[in-house]
């Protein structure tokens, strides 16, 4: 703040000892009122010529010739008002602007010299101001809005602990059985909040382009092969079946990071979990070929996602069912990191989804060439 200070007291004092700043003034006036009064003048002047000298021609001689000088003077000086001064003040002015913090700042004024390309280029830096001002505030409502909702998915699980955690100290609790089932409610939500700022953790340091990848060349069909299988086995030990399907003609390589990637898939089969059916839950698993990239299709039968509400299952904390999720330790970060972790590799993300029938999600990665 004391930095900030001492330069503006330094700017205000640059700018009224500043020589150059009254010079444009005095000189600009000059051009727009004296020399009117200098015609002027020289008028006068040829009248005289013709009224004292008797020698008709002389006179003549000279009156054109002045006013000849005059007007090629006058229409140099229009022409310096026009392509110099006034780009200037008006530059000034779009400067001062700039300077007060309003970046909503256009000089339309079209000259063909110098000062048209440093206009076009204060009009462009404006812009990019502007521009910059936008993510800043967008930035700033996305910080707040992350730490409230922070805040919220940490005090419910911190309050039921501290409630449940009294109850056994003061001694409301007196069976094992209840004590046991209060310590089971205690270690869940630690649990819950562990994961929650791991996936901050991770998503910030996304955000902030500090993660580091391990990028290889990958041959994606042995990759998928080898992760699917672990999937597989993970899946049916909780009664979920699962099905993968290769639909690659031949080998392709990938340039991909084996963990990230892997996280990502996770987080989306993860999320069909949460959200799928109790009982006959079916999750699928495409791999093809689109164009000259590779796509992968994470198919489910679970109940699906309104239309409504399609657009923002990839925001941080959204949550389609919140009540429902809250059991099942999800802290609304997972897809928000799978589509960060999918553009980082150069891919895209995609959702659709029918009611009643399921949800696709759709991952499109380029082939290394």
């Amino acid at each position: 703040m004391r930095n900030k200070r001492v330069y503006k007291h330094f700017e205000k004092g640059y700018e009224e000892n500043c020589c150059y700043h009254k010079d444009f003034h005095y000189y600009h006036r000059y051009l727009r009122f004296i020399r009117p009064t200098v015609f002027l003048l020289n008028l006068f002047i040829v009248y005289l010529l013709f009224k004292w000298i008797g020698n008709p021609g002389v006179s003549i001689f000279f009156a054109v010739f002045i006013s000849i000088k005059e007007i090629i003077h006058l229409f140099f000086l229009w022409r310096l008002e026009k392509k110099i001064f006034t780009p200037m003040s008006k530059m000034k002015n779009a400067v001062d602007e700039i300077a007060q913090g309003n970046y909503d700042v256009k000089i339309d004024y079209e000259v063909r010299n110098e000062f048209g390309v440093l206009i076009h280029s204060f009009n462009r830096m404006a812009e990019k101001l502007q521009e910059s001002e936008k993510i800043k505030s967008t930035y700033e409502e996305n910080r707040k809005t992350l730490i409230a909702n922070i805040s919220h998915d940490l005090k419910t699980p911190i309050s039921s602990i501290q409630g449940y955690i009294e109850a056994i100290l003061d001694g409301v609790v007196l069976s094992p059985e209840k004590t046991n089932k209060y310590l089971k409610i205690i270690h869940h939500n630690t649990l819950y909040i562990n994961k929650l700022i791991d996936d901050l953790f991770l998503f910030s340091k996304i955000d902030m382009e500090k993660l580091d990848f391990e990028y290889e060349d990958i041959e994606i069909q042995a990759y998928m092969n080898d992760l699917m299988e672990e999937f597989k086995f993970e899946l049916e030990e909780r009664q979920i079946q699962f099905h993968y399907i290769d639909k690659l003609d031949f080998h392709r390589l990938l340039h991909l990071d084996r963990k990230r990637m892997q996280q990502a898939i996770r987080n989306i089969i993860g999320n069909a979990v949460k959200y799928g059916t109790e009982k006959n839950l079916t999750i699928w698993v495409e791999l093809f070929l689109q164009g000259d990239n590779i796509g992968i299709h994470i198919k489910d039968n679970g109940p699906g996602i309104p239309e409504d509400k399609l657009p923002y299952v990839f925001d941080r904390f959204y949550r389609i069912d919140t009540e429902r999720t809250k059991d099942l330790m999800s802290t609304g970060l997972g897809l928000a990191i799978a589509k960060e972790l999918v553009e980082a590799h150069g891919g895209e993300i995609t959702v659709s989804s029918v009611e009643q029938e399921g949800t696709c999600f759709t991952i499109i990665l380029p082939v290394t060439e």
